[in-house]
């Protein structure tokens, strides 16, 4: 044995008993606390530890070197003890931070101790001296800091945000005044840069990133450039480098008492005074209601508030798209497969990760603007679906929901933190799964959790301040009269979720939401009645949330056939006369048209085999056949999961053609009992043998005439998907997303295959498309990656 290792384990043995003693006398907790936090033979321990077997990346001292520094205070994967502990313990996948799982825990621990030892030095000063209102004056002031650097959303965001520096000792916060013994930071200084173009503009900024053919520099006003190397003729670092040298001499010494008085008082980001204030510029509502005139933007989750997920842009066409090529693509790396479709605004692509990251990027290049990631602060053990299907932007504002029920606000231009609101208890069974829907001073954001007996609602925030506006629960409660139609008080736990971002008609004020399945899904003796609002699309005033109209699918659902899918909205002319529609491929294997100003049932038609509705009642009633209805012993029904799901389908309001993913399958309709218990599975699905299906199923994309609801083509694909979705574009192409893993390029007028791409793994999302500078691009997530393709550029044409 070295004498390294002897050293290692002798230090372990001696600090393990110490360890036991502690942990004994601490209360158990869901976190496990640190055992040696302050004990100098830990720090020791730690040190060589760290020195034999972390330096070679994080550098001796841990100043960094082809790992970051950990010798600052700041951690990407959070800073909590426990946190870095289980950074250690577990790496981090997709980078060259490898698993430490083989260490004991206790010599985990020593690091944990020696490296927050290295950015918690003990202060000598019990308290400030100076005067903080003073402090505060010069720091917006005389001192200038507020030119770089941010206190709660006041100052410019090109420095370290300083609303957390006093949760660092005195000693620390002074020294960042007088920009001293700052620790060492991994990769190149920041430097600003004077770049003469080749068209004769001359621009500066702080360089955000760069790489041998791109530059991002960030302004004076928090707005970046984007910068090919082609376009760049010169460039010249501002003399003197970034930060000052000379704040000793400028300020005085009791001034600089005042600075560290005033900075140490800020021990936390203050959301309520972050909301204060202003931030300008961004995307506008009015160009969000008018997205279709500006085709190289996808805006909403849907690319436009009509739901059409369609793309005006025609450059990739039937004659050019089998030389379609990969452009670039970017990992999108953590525990979940990425269901997010991206948001592209002038060139700044936002997509969410796995659940608690955003990623924004040049959408030309793939080149990273930046990140942000929010740790789960709260984790049901029965938690389900962990996805993110994507954010909204609006003004300068990026909005985002997390599984532990945050929505968050983040700065467009810099991801960081706005505020943050909880809106429902994650250990009842709730989540926040879906994309926020932003309209002109509204957020609005359903929920997760319909398999798990929660009561369903949707939610409207004020963008600036995440103050609750309204919420309209899509499950009423007693005493209402759509509570009538739930037996006893099975109301408590009838979940209709609202996960799908929904439409939004600007001219009528209208939200069309749909609603998912009633809580049990398959029992429904525990829950007579229709189950409203359950298996409907509703139409919301966006003003209050009061509901307008409402029409129900599926009454009384036992088959899980939630109605969350896409509400299209478009002007069409029906029976001779102009109608303002909605159109709705529906789970439970029916095309809907009905009139979107009152909710008028229009006309249905089955895009799949179905034996479950006999007809429909002049109201647009569905005429339920007795003989499909899930029992303890089970019926036959079709269709089985559903005709079609949650992912986009495409509408073109052109030719009128609608687009949709479909399976065509036999079901077995069996229920069992019905026991709720808070934050777990309430589903009463009875498990066993089911009878063999009477026909094979199929599965595949339909084409079909939404004035009739007739089918043009059929193209079969092989493998069942209820994630991947499709995309029309003005060029005649549709693209068709697979779980075989292909990106499938079909002629939207015959449905033949044209080209296809296989992305390595599964794909459980939607594709859309941008364009920037003249190029167009479509973009697909597949597994933990986000892939882009273009046209090479010879055949690209403005």
């Amino acid at each position: 044995m070295s004498p390294f290792l002897k050293r290692l384990l002798s230090a372990s043995v001696v600090l393990s008993l110490s360890a036991a003693g502690l942990v004994l006398a601490q209360n158990k907790s869901d976190t496990p606390n640190n055992p040696f936090t302050g004990n100098p033979a830990a720090i020791a321990a730690g040190n060589a530890t760290f020195d034999g077997a972390c330096s070679a990346c994080h550098g001796l001292g841990a100043t960094g070197g082809r790992g970051p520094a950990l010798n600052t205070g700041n951690f990407a994967h959070g800073g909590d003890d426990y946190e870095i502990f289980q950074t250690i313990q577990n790496g981090v996948p997709g980078t060259e931070m490898p698993p430490f799982a083989g260490l004991p825990s206790d010599q985990i621990w020593q690091l944990v101790t020696y490296i927050k030892n290295l950015s918690a030095r003990v202060s000598t000063a019990t308290a400030a001296t100076g005067d903080p209102a003073l402090g505060e004056a010069l720091f917006f002031g005389k001192a200038q800091c507020s030119s770089c650097h941010e206190v709660n959303g006041r100052g410019l965001d090109l420095a370290v945000d300083l609303s957390e520096i006093g949760a660092k000792p005195l000693e620390a916060v002074r020294d960042g005044v007088l920009h001293r013994n700052l620790p060492r930071r991994q990769g190149p200084a920041p430097r600003y840069l004077t770049v003469t173009l080749n068209d004769g503009r001359v621009v500066t900024g702080l360089v955000r990133n760069e790489d041998s053919f791109g530059l991002h520099l960030q302004q004076r006003d928090g707005q970046y450039l984007l910068l090919d190397r082609a376009q760049i003729k010169t460039t010249q670092a501002t003399p003197g480098g970034v930060m000052p040298s000379d704040v000793g001499q400028r300020l005085t010494a009791g001034e600089v008492d005042d600075m560290v008085a005033y900075l140490s008082r800020q021990k936390a980001r203050d959301f309520a005074a972050i909301a204060k204030q202003p931030i300008r510029g961004g995307l506008s509502y009015e160009r969000l209601v008018a997205a279709k005139a500006e085709p190289q933007n996808w805006l909403t989750y849907w690319g436009d508030y009509q739901g059409r997920h369609f793309s005006e842009l025609k450059q990739i066409d039937a004659r050019n798209v089998s030389r379609l090529q990969a452009r670039w693509s970017a990992p999108l790396l953590g525990a979940s497969i990425v269901q997010t479709t991206p948001i592209v605004v002038d060139g700044v692509m936002y997509a969410s990760g796995p659940p608690g990251d955003v990623y924004v990027f040049n959408a030309k290049t793939g080149m990273q603007i930046w990140k942000f990631h929010r740790k789960q602060d709260v984790t049901n053990p029965y938690q389900i679906n962990p996805y993110n299907r994507g954010v909204a932007v609006l003004g300068g504002r990026v909005f985002v929901g997390t599984l532990d029920n945050l929505l968050i606000a983040l700065d467009a231009r810099t991801g960081r933190q706005l505020w943050e609101k909880r809106i429902a208890d994650t250990m009842e069974g709730y989540t926040l799964t879906g994309a926020p829907l932003a309209l002109k001073d509204k957020i609005i954001v359903g929920m997760s959790g319909g398999e798990m007996g929660v009561r369903g609602f949707l939610d409207a925030y004020d963008p600036a301040t995440g103050e609750r506006l309204w919420r309209f629960n899509t499950v009423p409660q007693a005493g209402e009269p759509a509570a009538l139609t739930w037996s006893g008080d099975s109301w408590k736990h009838g979940s209709g979720a609202t996960w799908l971002t929904g439409s939004y008609d600007p001219d009528l004020d209208l939200i069309y939401w749909t609603v998912g399945n009633p809580g049990p899904n398959n029992n429904p003796d525990v829950r007579k009645g229709d189950n409203l609002y359950t298996d409907s699309v509703i139409a919301l005033d966006a003003k209050s949330g009061q509901l307008k109209w409402h029409y129900q699918f599926t009454p009384n659902d036992s088959h899980d056939w939630d109605a969350v899918q896409d509400v299209v909205l478009a002007d069409k002319v029906v029976d001779g006369k102009p109608r303002k529609v909605l159109l709705h491929g529906d789970r439970n294997g029916f095309f809907y048209m009905l009139d979107r100003t009152n909710g008028a049932f229009l006309w249905a038609k089955p895009f799949v085999h179905q034996t479950w509705n006999k007809g429909f009642s002049p109201e647009g009633r569905p005429i339920v056949d007795p003989a499909t209805v899930a029992t303890a012993q089970g019926q036959r029904v079709f269709p089985a999961v559903g005709g079609t799901n949650f992912q986009a389908p495409s509408y073109d309001d052109k030719t009128g053609t609608f687009f949709i993913m479909f399976e065509d399958s036999e079901g077995f309709a069996a229920s069992g009992p019905a026991v709720y218990e808070k934050g777990k599975l309430y589903t009463a699905g009875r498990p066993g043998a089911r009878p063999a299906a009477s026909i094979p199923p199929q599965q595949g994309i339909k084409a079909l005439d939404s004035s009739t609801g007739e089918v043009l083509w059929t193209f079969p694909l092989t493998r069942r998907s209820f994630s991947a979705g499709l995309l029309g574009t003005r060029g005649g192409v549709l693209f068709a997303a697979s779980a075989e893993g292909n990106l499938i390029a079909l002629d939207m007028k015959t449905g033949k295959a044209l080209w296809r791409f296989q992305t390595g793994s599964p794909i459980t999302a939607s594709p859309m498309s941008y364009a920037v500078d003249g190029q167009q691009f479509v973009a697909v997530p597949s597994g933990n990656m986000l892939f882009t393709f273009a046209l090479p550029a010879a055949d690209a044409r403005p």
